[in-house]
């Protein structure tokens, strides 16, 4: 957290931009008022072209609205940071203990006490009776919440729950009196061009009205596992994070959380997490305190065109199982390690970005059919779902073996640009390669410049599949990439695995 800042800022996704001032404004047309009548000089693509007019006013709409949103300012005690770097004597240099013990005493003396800093942030309520929602980001290490009404009233305010994945924190006040309250909208209702409305504490400015449209929708920005950000050119800036984008019913669409801006301010291009992705977590955060998302206990990855074309996919769609979690749910079903999840719950799979959030708003002990195609033909799984967060739980529990050294296995063969090696003792020693890699081959070089480089296998991965058979030894590798060249394939799907235990389908060419 820093000082003043609250909105997130996608820097990475901005190019160095020219900015200037705005000089002027474009007259609208009030709402409902008739297109002129073309005049005699006016072409049939201009007569043709329909009037499209924008609100004529959002006064009244903002006027109803700004009382339940809120400003909310957070205090956080950090330790003392290093003003000035110690100076650095040549090597050997009796000065580097002088440098030293001077320095650090003048720290000690001058900028050794703990400080406070302070944020700003916004968010809105959604019941009368003190619930508020603000972004997690905003109150993230804050030793003290408050929260600020419109009418200069001010309450402390307790973390009710909150959820890392999609940046939403739920907060409780204990007002006097009923509050004024917004509530969650359809966000699958809005359409791109729609109108939207921004409410928030800009750079503590607090009470700003902001109006846009909806740029695009279902945006992956990168931020978490359940991207789906509504995407705005109303103005967001820092300190407008946690506050409510409203459509023009008045009901809350998504919440204002992060820009692309390479300076800090609004350069139209906002996102916010949807409502129906809010509205769900907001409700277990209510009710439990936590999140509970439903859990597959699978490790996927997208179909690609030659991942297609391997498992003679006629569309490059679902999701890829790259691994199951041992004892998880996928396993108990029967679910493997190549199977392409093409539905889930009745639901179509699109992409591999949609299953994680299918699954996650899925109830925890839910019984669904999961449909995969495994070596081509369709197959239907019922899968008791298990709650992700214990999943998360077990895996960080997973502890690693503490190897020795010693040198790498002897070569044995080569294929597709890759040295193929047994995976023997002094292989796992060499590779760090963890036990719970029971069998496979393992990769003790990769060809520089080849295709195996380019889809960034490594030297100390460890091949367990081709073709979705599973390979014991660097012999059994290198006949069946013979086997499908003999049979017409160009490609051949290959299952690796890090010496950690990730992973993942690559395709290499059997040529």
């Amino acid at each position: 957290m820093t000082t003043s800042t609250t909105t997130s800022t996608l820097g990475r996704y901005a190019a160095p931009l020219l900015l200037g001032a705005v000089l002027g404004l474009s007259a609208i047309t009030p709402a409902g008022a008739q297109a002129v009548a073309p005049t005699a000089a006016a072409t049939p693509t201009e007569t043709s072209r329909p009037t499209r007019q924008g609100p004529a006013s959002v006064a009244d709409l903002a006027e109803r609205l700004q009382g339940a949103v809120v400003n909310i300012s957070t205090s956080q005690t950090v330790a003392a940071e290093k003003s000035i770097p110690i100076p650095q004597a040549p090597d050997g240099s009796p000065l580097q203990e002088f440098f030293d013990e001077f320095f650090k005493n003048q720290m000690g003396k001058n900028g050794g006490a703990p400080r406070k800093i302070q944020s700003l942030g916004s968010g809105f309520v959604i019941d009368p009776t003190g619930l508020v929602v603000t972004n997690n980001h905003v109150i993230d290490g804050a030793d003290e919440i408050t929260v600020n009404f419109t009418d200069g009233s001010k309450l402390k305010a307790e973390i009710v729950g909150r959820d890392k994945k999609t940046d939403i924190a739920l907060l409780r006040v204990k007002p006097q009196k009923s509050l004024t309250a917004v509530a969650f909208g359809d966000s699958d209702e809005a359409r791109v061009g729609d109108w939207v409305m921004a409410i928030g504490n800009p750079f503590g400015f607090g009470g700003s009205v902001t109006l846009g449209i909806v740029s695009a929708r279902n945006r992956d920005i990168h931020s978490g596992p359940y991207d789906n950000f509504i995407q705005t050119d109303a103005a967001i800036n820092k300190g407008n994070s946690g506050g409510p984008l409203f459509d023009m019913y008045g009901q809350v669409i998504g919440i204002n959380t992060a820009i692309v801006s390479p300076t800090g301010g609004s350069i139209g291009i906002g996102f916010a997490v949807p409502s129906k992705t809010a509205s769900a977590v907001v409700a277990q955060l209510q009710k439990f305190g936590e999140t509970r998302r439903g859990w597959l206990g699978v490790r996927i990855q997208g179909v690609s065109d030659d991942i297609a074309e391997s498992l003679g996919m006629k569309q490059a769609k679902g999701a890829l199982v790259a691994g199951v979690t041992e004892k998880g749910p996928a396993e108990k079903a029967g679910l493997q390690a190549g199977d392409v999840i093409v539905k889930f719950d009745g639901k179509d799979v699109p992409n591999v970005r949609e299953l994680p959030r299918m699954v996650a708003d899925t109830p925890v002990d839910k019984t669904v059919d999961v449909v995969v195609l495994r070596k081509g033909k369709e197959a239907t799984f019922k899968v008791e779902l298990g709650r992700l967060e214990e999943g998360e739980k077990a895996a960080e529990k997973e502890t690693s073996g503490k190897p020795d050294a010693a040198k790498p296995a002897t070569p044995a063969a080569k294929v597709a640009g890759v040295t193929l090696g047994a995976l023997d003792q002094a292989a796992r020693t060499a590779f760090k390669i963890k036990d719970q890699i029971a069998k496979g081959v393992v990769v003790t070089a990769v060809e520089p410049g080849s295709a195996a480089a380019e889809k960034r296998v490594q030297a100390g991965e460890v091949i367990l599949e081709v073709g979705q058979e599973e390979v014991a030894g660097p012999d059994d590798v290198v006949k069946k990439f013979a086997a499908l060249k003999a049979g017409g394939q160009k490609r051949a799907l290959v299952l690796i695995s890090t010496p950690e235990g990730e992973m993942r389908f690559v395709t290499l060419a059997v040529e």
